[in-house]
């Protein structure tokens, strides 16, 4: 079982839309997954139970404000459940695939409780566009996390 999903990995998808989970994180989505839209043009991969207890929050969430609820609508009605095959494939669907441009080459990276599905070029544009702030970071001349 993952902890905590670290790191980049550069699957490609099939041609029927499936997508190979990287080996290391097969274990833990082995009694399912759910596959969402995430933000900044990726999918987000929850294993079915972090999904639940996400969703969970969500629900005790203020609906009063539109745009709140907009985000948990979109979240939820583009969620598609998932179990691997014993390749350790899964399904993205096509309304997904077009969402994060995901034709062949994919990037996964691993960001805590969640895995995220990038297209390999728009992940290489987001690094360009995030890594100058990243490095002005690094240097210590801004606090991001506090207390790191």
């Amino acid at each position: 079982m993952v902890d905590e999903f670290l790191g980049t990995h550069t699957p490609r998808l099939d041609d029927k839309g499936r997508l190979f989970l990287p080996a290391r994180f097969r274990g833990a989505l082995a009694d399912g997954l759910v596959v969402t839209r995430g933000q900044e043009g990726c999918l987000y991969v929850f294993p079915t139970s972090e999904f639940h207890r996400i969703s969970q929050e969500m629900q005790s969430v203020s609906g009063s404000a539109k745009g709140v609820r907009d985000f948990i609508r979109v979240f939820r009605a583009s969620a598609h459940p998932d179990t691997p095959d014993k390749q350790g494939r899964v399904t993205v669907p096509q309304a997904l695939r077009a969402y994060a441009g995901l034709d062949k080459d994919c990037t996964v990276i691993g960001n805590g409780s969640r895995l995220e599905v990038w297209d390999t070029a728009r992940w290489t544009q987001y690094l360009d566009q995030v890594m100058p702030a990243y490095s002005a970071y690094s240097a210590g001349s801004e606090e991001v996390v506090p207390g790191l």
